[in-house]
């Protein structure tokens, strides 16, 4: 049985990861400080006899006291109110975090999976994205904490391949949503459907003709999956190309939770992109991998999440 560490397994995208690999016959170690992760995600686990929990706070030094065969770096705020409020836990997160996964992973010659971000394209002047872009990005900006820990973090992963032959992957995440999402993530999903679902006002920011794409979470981690057993070592991005404004995903929450809610306008966030699809023929052609949950469906699998987590 191949044993597989997760930091940040108790947030939202790494919890579902917990879920699955368990399911693949890994015995997985989930590792988190919970300061945005949240023990109810994994207390299904707990009775698991190939789950165990490790709070620890990735910044600091990692001992494990057992063979690893997996590195997963999935530990770093990932919500602009979240590393807006942390920013310095944010930055440690995505340097020094790094630093420690990475410096396990070669001790135990373990593979190794960077969970990095479409952030690391900034505002992007290209659109879609490929991985080929560079970016553009406000180093000094309320969001350069997490968008410079990223590309730090990707720089970091690359070394260590280059000089130390450590066996890494990085996945570049798109916006992603689903069940146990916060519902004061801050980010579109959360805000729009809690609003909804109490007949509250939808809050847009800007004109609400920026873009985002939306990949359900049991796509992204079959991509995150595929990508760890595959061999590729420079970055692949994992997300949904197809693209929708923000005003018109409003119009569709709203709908779909039946809400008599008004949509309002406020200003445009500092640096907030204006656009956000990635370009996934990398992931196409070399993963074989493409999302498969069509938007309607995976939005009323998230209402019903919502619903539920409002009336415990």
């Amino acid at each position: 049985m191949k044993t597989v560490l997760i930091t940040g397994g108790a947030g939202f995208i790494g919890s579902h990861l917990c879920d699955f690999l368990l399911g693949k016959g890994f015995r997985v170690i989930c590792m988190d400080n919970l300061i945005t992760g949240d023990k109810k995600n994994i207390m299904h686990l707990k009775n698991n006899k190939n789950f165990s929990f490790i709070k620890h706070n990735v910044s600091e030094h990692i001992t494990i006291n057992e063979p690893v065969d997996y590195v997963l770096h999935f530990a770093s705020p990932a919500s602009p109110v979240d590393y807006q409020k942390i920013p310095i836990q944010t930055l440690k997160a995505g340097s020094l975090g790094t630093h420690n996964t990475l410096g396990l992973a070669l001790a135990k010659k373990a593979k190794y999976v960077l969970a990095s971000t479409s952030e690391v394209y900034g505002d992007p002047k290209v659109n879609p994205q490929p991985e080929t872009y560079w970016g553009n990005v406000n180093p000094i900006g309320v969001r350069g904490c997490y968008d410079e820990a990223k590309r730090f973090a990707e720089a970091l992963v690359m070394a260590y391949h280059r000089i130390h032959k450590v066996d890494t992957r990085i996945a570049r995440i798109f916006n992603t949503y689903g069940p146990r999402m916060r519902k004061d993530d801050g980010r579109v999903v959360p805000n729009f459907m809690t609003q909804a679902l109490k007949n509250k006002p939808i809050t847009v920011y800007g004109n609400g003709k920026q873009t985002r794409s939306f990949c359900y979470v049991s796509d992204l981690i079959e991509g995150i999956y595929k990508l760890m057993m595959s061999d590729i070592n420079e970055p692949v991005n994992i997300g949904n190309p197809e693209e929708h404004t923000i005003i018109e995903f409003a119009e569709i929450i709203k709908k779909l939770a039946k809400s008599k809610s008004k949509v309002i306008f406020k200003e445009l966030p500092v640096d907030d992109p204006h656009v956000r699809c990635p370009d996934i023929s990398k992931a196409r052609k070399e993963l074989g991998w493409e999302p498969k949950t069509g938007l309607e469906k995976g939005l009323m699998e998230t209402i019903s999440f919502f619903k539920q987590d409002s009336n415990q």
